[in-house]
């Protein structure tokens, strides 16, 4: 007798329901792509005990003639795939010809559909493989999916799902995630109250936001569009006019919006919601040293492409892919959302009624003086212990189209940072205009518009004093801010030496005699790999012995008492990375570390002067809203907050 033999259908049926229908949550995401592919611009779902009981999917779409709503509960029969050729350019949301029969083999499901060719409709209804029966009916074009008693001949599966409310939100959250990505259809679904919504059809896509996410949220989002050739096989970019292009379009949240988990992290390629880890590095790679470590963004990122640069054929659940050209569509991806970032430039907001603010870039006259003081500490005044004895120098100017303007006949640098009368360099500016975002429709427009950015200007903020000689207090139009000077000057810094290293130009200082610094046998192998980018940042190192180095040289900003710390901070930080670091990681380290010990300290005083200088060289900087590790720098308190705490309002 063979030992091989054929397994019964409703078996299979079942095996293939174990990867297609994990929970509710799936037969919903499965019916719901059906719809979608035949063309329904409206989507009713109706959900009883988190799906368990009940889900019930009615659309508008194009419906199935009596022969085929029988034919598509057979294994592997699918309208989508015609030949092998197909598999590598799937256009649809589902191909596979698995989900209504593994559906209808843990389940008592009935379809009623119509072609909308056809008179009458046809009524298909089976119980757990088993077909029960097939009668004609009267109905609208389309087609309506009623699934009951899921797993009900499985219940050592049924006793894994999870409580009604949870399998709700695993439902709520597939749902929503299709209506952001088809914002021109109508999905309702009906369930408990706190999974109740119907989303009409909108356009554009920042219409689907504020009906999902609400405006407050939306006010914290950044969009971005960026459209690319993509190259042809030979490698060269293809004609520009053709449709062989990678559109990115985005929302992205501002640095102060700071999630716990992933949750809020939502990828889109041709309309199918995926997860990537290609996707989800490149968008922790445009937030490194603006999030601090454990956190992440919101974002919501939506990436059309030819369908044949991407397999979706990697899972039964589809929610997996495999790009053609992975490194290329990380590095689109990571540098536009970076130069999003960038352009929006916001601030970090004071932590009990967060605002959002974004910097807006001043300009400066070709014939602007663009010296920089030179910062010496208040005699009498004794810095915390390990603060440099070195003169703090932060005069790089910033890039061409960044600086202040300001008048040619202003007196800039040291001369005029000791007499506090003397205008600043960029403190008078014209008044820069609210850069509020559009509204998303006439009615929301007022929503909207409480949550638009505000925008800040050097011209608006003014120094008023210090507290404990750490926190700069200033005022910016009835608003109260509170700067934290070490991490403010730590971001100057930290883009000084990033710009330096890049016209490979790091200033840097001959030490008199060689630091020592000893190593342990790890650090000596990382710092094989290290030496090179070392020297380039400004230092000068060279072996001494065994698992000893000494440093003959140091960027101009960093003291000598420091260098030995720094650099057993930075081995130590490489030690723990558990995959091969890149040569843009190790210099942003290094770069982080420098700016870190160079930096003005707490505990020093400063006159208004110099206050001034540090808040316009901040605003000049590409992130001044957070320092290099993620903390933030500005805090504000809004005028109707102090109304609020001293009971006037």
């Amino acid at each position: 007798m063979s030992r091989i033999r054929l397994l019964p259908e409703a078996l299979a049926n079942k095996i293939a329901a174990g990867e297609v229908v994990e929970r509710p949550a799936s037969v919903v995401k499965e019916l719901m792509e059906n719809s979608l592919d035949a063309g329904a611009r409206n989507l009713e779902i109706t959900v009883q005990a988190g799906g368990k009981r009940l889900i019930r999917v009615l659309d508008d779409g194009e419906g199935m003639t009596p022969d085929d709503a029988l034919l598509a509960f057979e294994r592997h029969a699918t309208s989508k795939i015609r030949r092998a050729e197909d598999l590598s350019q799937i256009h649809t949301l589902g191909f596979r010809g698995e989900a209504l029969p593994s559906i209808a083999g843990v389940s008592r499901l009935l379809m009623e559909t119509r072609a909308k060719e056809e008179k009458v409709g046809t009524a298909v209804e089976i119980a757990g493989s088993r077909m029960v029966g097939v009668r004609e009916i009267a109905r609208a074009a389309g087609t309506t999916l009623t699934v009951r008693d899921l797993f009900f001949n499985l219940p050592a599966r049924k006793k894994f799902l999870r409580a009604d409310r949870t399998e709700m939100g695993h439902v709520v959250n597939v749902v929503t995630q299709y209506a952001l990505a088809h914002p021109e259809g109508r999905f309702a679904l009906a369930g408990s109250e706190s999974g109740k919504f119907d989303f009409q059809a909108v356009d554009p896509l920042r219409d689907r936001l504020f009906q999902v996410f609400g405006g407050e949220l939306l006010g914290q989002l950044v969009e971005l569009e960026e459209e690319l050739p993509l190259p042809s096989a030979s490698g060269s970019p293809q004609d520009t006019g053709s449709a062989e292009k990678l559109r990115i379009h985005a929302f992205v949240s501002k640095p102060e919006v700071q999630k716990p988990n992933r949750r809020s992290l939502y990828f889109f390629v041709n309309r199918r919601m995926v997860r990537d880890r290609i996707l989800m590095h490149a968008l922790g790679e445009a937030y490194r040293r603006i999030l601090p470590e454990g956190t992440f963004p919101v974002a919501l990122v939506f990436i059309e492409m030819p369908f044949g640069e991407v397999d979706v054929n990697v899972h039964p659940s589809k929610t997996e892919v495999r790009f053609r050209r992975q490194s290329m569509i990380h590095d689109c991806l990571r540098e536009a959302v970076r130069k999003a970032l960038m352009e929006a430039r916001p601030q970090a907001a004071f932590s009990i009624q967060p605002e959002r603010m974004e910097v807006e870039p001043p300009l400066v006259p070709e014939t602007a003086d663009r010296r920089a003081p030179t910062w010496l500490p208040r005699s009498g005044r004794a810095p915390v212990a390990g603060t440099a004895s070195l003169p703090l120098t932060v005069g790089e100017p910033a890039p061409a189209g960044l600086e202040p303007r300001s008048d040619p006949q202003t007196p800039a640098g040291p001369a005029a940072m000791d007499d506090p009368s003397t205008p600043a360099p960029g403190r008078d500016p014209p008044p820069p205009t609210c850069a509020a975002s559009a509204p998303v429709s006439r009615e929301q427009a007022e929503a909207i518009r409480a949550a638009s950015a505000i925008t800040i200007s050097p011209a608006h903020i003014h120094p008023l004093g210090q507290i404990e000689d750490s926190f700069i207090v200033a005022s910016d139009r009835g608003s109260l801010l509170i700067i934290d000077q070490h991490v403010a000057h730590e971001r100057v810094l930290f883009e000084k030496v990033l710009r330096q290293r890049a016209k490979g130009r790091v200033e840097s200082q001959r030490l008199l005699l060689p630091l020592i610094v000893e190593l342990n046998p790890r650090q000596q192998i990382l710092l094989d790999d290290l030496t090179p980018e070392l020297n380039a940042c400004g230092f000068e190192v060279e072996p001494f012995g065994r698992r000893t180095l000494a440093v003959k040289a140091l960027p101009a900003d960093l003291g000598p008492s420091d260098c030995s710390r720094l650099l057993g901070e930075l081995l130590e930080g490489l030690e723990k990375e558990d995959r091969e670091v890149s040569p843009e990681r190790v210099r942003e380290k290094i770069a982080a570390s420098v700016a870190c010990h160079a930096a003005i300290k707490v505990n020093t005083h400063l006159d208004r002067a110099k206050m001034v200088w540090l808040i316009d060289e901040l605003l000049k900087t590409r992130y001044p809203m957070t320092c290099p590790h993620g903390r933030p720098v500005i805090l504000r308190y809004e005028k109707n907050e102090i109304l609020k705490a001293f009971k006037r309002i």
